[in-house]
């Protein structure tokens, strides 16, 4: 009995440094983050909407808090290239990605082969920006409204193209769903990234473009696109004389995409808990909402609670969508 009693004692009193040095470590290791510069991920080619706010985050992180927070685009496969290489990083919060609605919720209903599950394999950490998608011509088109498109495309279908940023993206079922609710066929051409639909549409090569608001603002600001409609359910702030195609009698249309930041899954909670505090942080800055407004998004902060329930939740939601649509991507 008493040499039971001091074995426990003993073992005890050894185990109190112990406990102390790993106490120590932790509150070191979350104290020390980011100790090296981080990667963040942008899962598309750049000029698109998604570089845009992904660069603006990643420099704005830079500037107020003295991180290196360095972008490196990985576009291909209408965002979930990206995607992929985040999910399969190593969980210590050094490689960050912006996801979207597009490569999060509606590419893994329509890739027959995904090799990710983003309900399962990521992490949200901190929701940044909203934004509807727009319908745009360019400026010296011959489509001066929505309902010239309609009635073209009604007159000839198949005839009328529009441009997306690439297969499987919201903006892409975007075009497909007003197809639908407006009862015409237009042929979608898709492209690997914003960038490349925009110049051909500038270039009249496509009739028009479905894009998020950030990627065409600069354009419609210098006035080389006219922006038709938007299809959100209320008007964007950036764009307030632009009707929303509900306005213009097709009633309920609603699509939006959204932007936010994700981490691998089995990333510390402290990492994820001190980004979001940090990009949240930005995000109640007059300077960071005029930015993120001035590229035709809405800002909007969250939890990485609240924004992993908006996460499962779309993810179910768009399946349906999808399924309706009939659309697949081998």
């Amino acid at each position: 009995m008493i040499i039971s009693k001091f074995t426990r004692s003993l073992a005890f009193a050894l185990a109190l440094p112990l406990t102390a040095s790993l106490t120590f470590a932790t509150a070191a290791h979350a104290q020390a983050y980011p100790a090296k510069p981080i990667r963040m991920i942008v899962p598309f080619p750049p000029g698109g909407g998604t570089d845009i706010l992904a660069r603006l985050v990643a420099q704005k992180l830079t500037e107020t808090n003295h991180w290196t927070v360095v972008p490196d685009n990985r576009g291909g496969a209408g965002g979930t290239i990206g995607i992929a290489e985040a999910a399969r990083a190593a969980p210590t919060g050094y490689d960050i990605v912006m996801g979207q609605k597009d490569n999060m919720v509606v590419a893994p209903w329509l890739y027959k082969n995904l090799s990710y599950n983003p309900v399962k394999d990521l992490t949200a950490v901190a929701h940044v920006a909203y934004t509807p998608v727009v319908i745009v011509t360019q400026a010296n088109s011959k489509f001066k409204t929505l309902d010239d498109v309609v009635k073209a495309a009604r007159a000839a279908p198949d005839t009328i193209t529009y441009g997306s940023p690439g297969n499987g993206t919201t903006i892409h079922l975007a075009g497909e769903i007003f197809n639908s609710a407006a009862k015409i066929k237009m042929r979608h051409v898709p492209y690997k990234g914003s960038n490349a639909a925009m110049m051909d549409v500038l270039a009249g090569n496509v009739d028009l473009m479905v894009s998020s608001v950030p990627s065409a603002m600069a354009q419609i600001k210098a006035g080389k696109l006219r922006p038709l409609a938007v299809t959100s359910a209320k008007r964007s702030t950036s764009l307030p004389d632009t009707p929303t195609v509900a306005e213009l009698g097709y009633k309920d249309f609603d699509v939006s995409t959204w932007y936010g930041v994700f981490v691998p899954a089995g990333t510390p909670k402290d990492i994820v808990a001190t980004l979001n505090t940090e990009i949240n942080k930005l995000l109640a800055t007059p300077e960071m909402k005029a930015a993120i407004i001035g590229q035709g998004a809405e800002p909007q902060s969250m939890t990485p609670e609240q924004f992993g329930t908006l996460l499962k939740t779309d993810y179910e939601k768009w399946k349906g969508i999808v399924q309706a649509s009939g659309a697949t991507i081998e």
